[in-house]
């Protein structure tokens, strides 16, 4: 997704000039320099592939001496910018929007969080091993995502298939934060068709690409 937004940008059809990129999450007590520092795979996958400066970046420091208060610091530079216009999420497998972990409610802020087994478990395929994976993590809130102007979630693979049609198909729900994107204006859903859960049917107004 980023490599086709690069592309757009190369061939003089994308102008980020006045983007400003805003950090989801973060490890708590991970260094810049670590091999799976969130804030190093936004910058070395997103921000330079796109041509932004790190001064462009509303970032979260993992090694920061009070997680807490960088939530708090974090949190106020969002609204100091004037919130978020686009926010593009995936969708996590126990249903969690960054780092929100269920059970979480859509007025959650941005905070410090204990990691889910679920999400210590999905992460573990960067860090090598479960027990390598941080054990807490700092997060963008549900209620500043939730507040985005536009929102694009992307799910794929066969894996989330169930996870998606609880998002979908279920009542919203604490336990699974990325429901409340239904109660928004402005979300878009891309979903592949491994994802799309089989007992739910496509509405007829959307557009289905396999």
């Amino acid at each position: 997704m980023y490599a086709g937004l690069a592309d757009l940008r190369a061939g003089a059809r994308l102008d980020l000039a006045r983007v400003t990129l805003v950090q989801l999450d973060e490890y708590v007590g991970v260094a810049d320099d670590a091999r799976c520092c969130l804030f190093g795979w936004l910058l070395r996958d997103v921000a330079r592939t796109l041509g932004f400066d790190a001064d462009r970046v509303l970032r979260l420091s993992g090694d920061a001496p009070d997680p807490a208060a960088e939530a708090e610091r974090h949190d106020r530079a969002i609204v100091a910018a004037g919130g978020i216009d686009v926010s593009i999420l995936g969708l996590g497998p126990n249903g969690h929007l960054g780092f929100n972990e269920p059970p979480c409610g859509p007025d959650a802020p941005t905070r410090v969080v204990d990691l889910s087994e679920a999400s210590l478990v999905s992460n573990a395929r960067y860090w090598g091993s479960r027990e390598a994976v941080p054990l807490r993590a700092i997060t963008v809130g549900m209620d500043r995502l939730l507040a985005a102007r536009r929102t694009m979630l992307v799910v794929r693979g066969s894996a989330k298939r169930e996870i998606l049609r609880r998002v979908v198909a279920e009542p919203m729900s604490d336990d699974v934060p990325a429901s409340f994107l239904r109660s928004r204006p402005g979300v878009t859903l891309l979903a592949d068709t491994d994802a799309w859960p089989d007992d739910v049917p496509v509405p007829a107004d959307e557009a289905v690409a396999a």
